[in-house]
């Protein structure tokens, strides 16, 4: 006696049955494998995203705003601070490397940064076309910028103010393309690096021309922050957006954030307490998906147990026919644990696909999602424990059944007693 092929036709018998229940269950799964993979790479590019830089400093605001501006490049600055400040924060003995960035400009969405080559260092870049930058105007932009405005070495282009498309263009220079970075799977990829002094001098310009707006009509012309301030000749006007910093020892990072916050017009914002803010703030959306998708697969598994049951019912005879061909207890036992094990099984796998499959879609449609890393194609083992739990979870549901059609009673049951 086949038991697979019996199970199978079983399982034909009522197709709709069937089909409710394995959708039910795959509908479940599909949404903790789409947290478990969404989780897994977001906290996977933050630690990657994040590696190398223990503290960052910038204008007074909102930490995590600063946070997410500098090292994730997804939110506005919270303002410039002082070139000469920000010397004076670098030259602590407590500091082992400070970073510079220049915001507020991009091309098409993709954020021009002014750096050095220090930041392409933390990331371990490498070149796959051309030369880093050099001279001003010049950049070396990511993998998904060339990729996705099919730039080539060379190419010029014209950088907007602010972070979105349609801002004031910046007619008077031009930014040229002098080398491609490899795939660093960080947010450098979605980046255009250029010198700190590119981003000045283009700024000078464009406030140099805002001020003459300004004397023939001063409530009609929108001032963004300035890069270059108007001070008397002589004083530093020169600014830049923040610091990313590293410590040279563990003192620091107990009197440094301190010393900032409290003895200068700046704020020092830690990458771990933040981001820490930040999963805890999104936790409260994912656990209330994940209350959803378990209340899916409790309803999944309480129709499975409910259709063997009946279906026990209704088999009775077929079973005691079996039973009197010379078919065991057991394998009538086995039989409706296969038959739980079945539906969970396909529908575990229906599930783990689909969570793929939204992945791969939103990536494709949905150009965050591609900016952020977030893919499809990428399997976790604990995927395996997702599938194992769902074999598990039909095994148990099935057992009551099977444990009935263990006891068949054949004389009763032909007897119609």
């Amino acid at each position: 006696m086949n038991l697979i092929l019996l199970v199978w036709n079983y399982l034909k018998s009522k197709p709709l049955n069937t089909v409710l229940n394995i959708v039910l269950l795959a509908l479940g799964i599909a949404v903790i494998t789409v947290l478990l993979l969404f989780n897994k790479q977001l906290e996977e590019k933050i630690s990657s995203n994040a590696k190398g830089i223990d503290l960052v400093v910038g204008a007074k605001g909102s930490p995590l705003q600063l946070i997410l501006c500098s090292i994730f490049h997804i939110d506005f600055p919270t303002g410039n601070i002082n070139l000469k400040e920000a010397e004076r924060i670098a030259k602590s003995r407590l500091i082992k490397g400070a970073i510079p960035l220049a915001l507020g400009d991009s091309y098409q969405a993709y954020r021009i940064v002014g750096t050095n080559k220090s930041y392409a260092e933390l990331y371990d870049a490498e070149l796959v076309q051309g030369a880093w930058w050099d001279g001003e105007m010049e950049t070396t932009i990511g993998a998904n910028v060339a990729e996705a405005l099919k730039f080539r070495v060379g190419d010029q282009f014209k950088s907007t103010h602010g972070l979105t498309l349609g801002g004031h263009a910046h007619e008077e220079k031009q930014f040229v393309v002098k080398g491609i970075l490899k795939r660093t799977n960080t947010v450098l990829d979605n980046l255009i690096l250029t010198s700190v002094e590119s981003i000045w001098h283009v700024h000078e310009e464009h406030n140099e021309m805002e001020e003459q707006n300004i004397k023939s009509d001063i409530d009609s012309t929108f001032i963004p922050s300035r890069l270059v301030a108007s001070h008397p000749e002589g004083d530093s006007t020169k600014e830049i957006t923040s610091l990313l910093i590293q410590y040279r020892s563990p003192m620091a990072a107990i009197q440094l954030p301190r010393f900032i916050n409290g003895q200068s017009s700046l704020q020092a914002a830690s990458p771990a307490f933040e981001t820490a803010r930040l999963f805890s703030i999104l936790g409260v959306g994912v656990d209330i998906l994940m209350g959803f998708a378990y209340v899916l697969i409790f309803i999944s598994a309480l129709s499975i147990f409910i259709a063997l049951y009946n279906s026990l019912k209704e088999r009775r005879y077929d079973l005691a026919i079996m039973r009197s061909m010379g078919a065991s207890r057991s394998k009538l036992f086995i039989s409706m644990l296969l038959e739980g094990g079945t539906l969970t099984f396909f529908g575990s796998i229906i599930g783990v696909l689909l969570a793929h499959g939204i992945l791969i879609v939103l990536g494709v449609m949905v150009e965050e999602t591609r900016k952020a890393g977030i893919s499809g194609i990428v399997f976790y083992s604990e995927e395996w424990i997702i599938l194992a739990g769902s074999l598990f979870l039909g095994v148990l549901c099935a057992f009551i059944p099977a444990l009935q059609a263990y006891r068949t009673d054949i004389s009763k049951v032909l007897s119609g007693n």
